[in-house]
């Protein structure tokens, strides 16, 4: 794809034009466009427009509102987003899982008044905005790279399974309850004696169309098709006297812009809801952005993002809409459809205008057993039994940290499962780095580097040296797990230990206690007759060392001291005693 886009401001730009720019990425990709890639974005955009009929009213039903609050969302958040977007694919709109967190908080504050329910999605739409901005104003887009994708792989599969259970009594044709999983399906084995045949024939009627749509036609709007055959054979035979629930009236027009009113008692679970939808949100757009721009060979800006996320959540909240995200499958549609840039969303806008004007009367007639069998096809895409199985053989580790994910999800509910997948994250990245792996070093045959001679036996080793490297950076909380690995690694050796180098070079930073450990260690050695020293620290490293008096213990850090140079040294002045 054509670089332009990416282009910076020129020097030559004033101060005030750069920053301009640099806040809104329109300003800068937008006089560079080319006129060969209008039909393009064109047809991306009327493609995306078309998915987004059939989904954002089943993702909006799913949210327990009106189905045209999702198309609200749709319209104005991806527009705020293309002026701030650094990402030329990611389309912006109601995600199932944000739907269904809204749903499981919303639906129990709000005590079955609509009015409240629809200004309390708004406002946690609008508490979503604050975080992204607040997080990009302070910098925090790296915070996304705590969230591994093993933890995402069980969130996303145990949140599929939670909101398709959501959707099986509209499937049935029978009533729903419960807030788990579980409960879910306890209330639907209830009551399938009450199954209405009709509701269930056209609901697996859409399920076997749009499987088998997506199969042959990937990336079309396969939806749309399965949504008007319902539409019209609901209304030629009159299957809403059969008890097939129908959508209804959908009003026309757009709704007034206004800041919705809520009650300040409400804003604790508010903002406990809108931190999780921003978690979420924020992780899936990234990945979806980054997937894209490598596929695309571009680059995206993550606090960039920020910003404009933030910027397509406020919009919603005042367009009377709930949270919304880049949901990775439109997002995906929009590319297959060939969107060169974010003017995609701008004619996807546009469409959608023209049907909230003028079609909404033929929606009335559209079965919500559809809408389940869609969010059901769209869901089923979050259940990777390859990746678990993969995992498995990888890493039992991580395949436990992402099943801790998947069981509480299912569990505990989506949005205390989004809480507990981010503390798993950062449970296993502390017990990766409080346990980092220890290698004791030999040389690679032939040449002066060093790898790990447990995994590599025919490195050579050096009686009476021993070479070690730790594989993290020294922190307070791992210092004794790495006091002991080197002090088992020393006593293990077959020939008595005159000398051991630690090597530094993939230890990026060493606290005070990291130092201080290095230095106790140097003293424990000394008292066992064993030389110690250190070699191929970073700067940043040395300067800690040099400023907590360490250094000087340890005969001087320096940027010149090689690990390879020691061992020349050592073999050389030891060759004769074991000639």
């Amino acid at each position: 794809m054509n670089s332009d886009l990416n282009h910076p401001p020129q020097p030559s730009q004033s101060t005030a034009v750069h920053w301009l720019v640099r806040l809104m990425p329109i300003l800068g990709w937008l006089p560079a466009y080319k006129s060969s890639w209008l039909w393009s974005d064109l047809v991306a955009g009327l493609t995306l427009a078309a998915y987004a009929v059939p989904v954002a009213m089943a993702y909006s039903a799913l949210a327990g509102l009106t189905p045209q609050t999702g198309l609200y969302c749709y319209i104005y958040s991806g527009i705020a987003y293309a002026l701030f977007a650094t990402s030329r694919h990611i389309a912006i709109g109601p995600t199932a899982a944000i739907s269904v967190m809204v749903a499981s908080v919303v639906g129990m504050m709000a005590g079955g008044d609509p009015a409240s329910y629809a200004a309390m999605a708004a406002t946690t739409a609008g508490l979503v905005a604050a975080i992204y901005i607040l997080a990009w104003i302070m910098r925090l887009s790296s915070f996304v790279n705590f969230i591994s994708e093993t933890i995402l792989l069980g969130f996303k599969a145990g949140a599929a399974l939670s909101i398709a259970s959501t959707q099986l009594p509209k499937l049935f044709g029978v009533a729903g309850g419960g807030d788990t999983f579980f409960e879910h399906i306890t209330v639907i084995i209830r009551h399938l004696g009450d199954t209405n045949p009709v509701v269930l024939g056209i609901g697996i009627g859409s399920l076997v169309l749009l499987l088998a749509g997506e199969r042959i036609f990937p990336g079309r709007p396969v939806a749309l098709v399965v949504v008007v055959i319902s539409i019209i054979t609901v209304s030629l035979f009159n299957l809403g006297a059969q008890g097939v629930s129908v959508v209804g009236l959908i009003p026309a027009g757009l709704p007034s812009f206004g800041i919705p009113a809520i009650d300040t008692q409400q804003m604790e679970g508010l903002l406990e809801l809108a931190f999780a939808c921003f978690l979420l949100s924020y992780v899936e757009s990234i990945a979806a952005a980054r997937a894209f721009a490598v596929k695309h060979r571009y680059t995206i800006d993550s606090r960039q993002e920020l910003l404009g996320l933030g910027a397509a959540n406020l919009v919603a909240a005042l367009g009377h809409g709930y949270p919304v995200g880049g949901g990775l499958s439109q997002s995906a549609v929009n590319e297959k459809a060939g969107a060169r840039t974010p003017l995609s969303l701008f004619f996807a806008s546009l469409a959608l205008i023209v049907v909230l004007f003028f079609l909404t009367g033929l929606l009335r007639n559209l079965p919500e057993a559809v809408l389940a069998a869609i969010v059901l096809v769209a869901v089923a895409d979050f259940v990777k039994l390859k990746d678990f199985r993969q995992l498995w053989q990888v890493s039992r580790l991580e395949f436990n940290v992402a099943l801790v994910a998947f069981a509480g999800v299912l569990l505990l509910g989506i949005l205390k499962g989004v809480a507990i997948s981010a503390i798993a994250s950062i449970l296993f990245l502390l017990r990766m780095m409080a346990k980092p792996h220890v290698a004791i070093l030999g040389r690679i045959p032939g040449s002066i580097r060093f790898s790990d001679a447990n995994r590599h036996t025919s490195n050579e080793r050096f009686p009476g040296l021993l070479l070690f490297r730790i594989e993290a950076p020294l922190l307070y909380f791992n210092v004794d797990n790495i006091v002991t690995s080197v002090l088992e690694g020393i006593h293990s050796e077959s020939t008595p230990v005159k000398q051991v180098v630690c090597d530094l070079s993939t230890s990026p930073y060493i606290d005070a206690a990291g130092a201080r450990m290095l230095a106790q260690l140097e003293e424990q050695l000394e008292q066992e007759g064993i030389q110690f020293r250190v070699a191929e620290a970073h700067a940043e490293v040395r300067e800690i060392l040099r400023a907590t008096g360490i250094s000087e213990r340890l005969g001087g850090v320096s940027r010149y001291t090689a690990l390879a140079d020691i061992v020349e040294d050592y073999e050389r002045d030891t060759r004769p005693r074991y000639t």
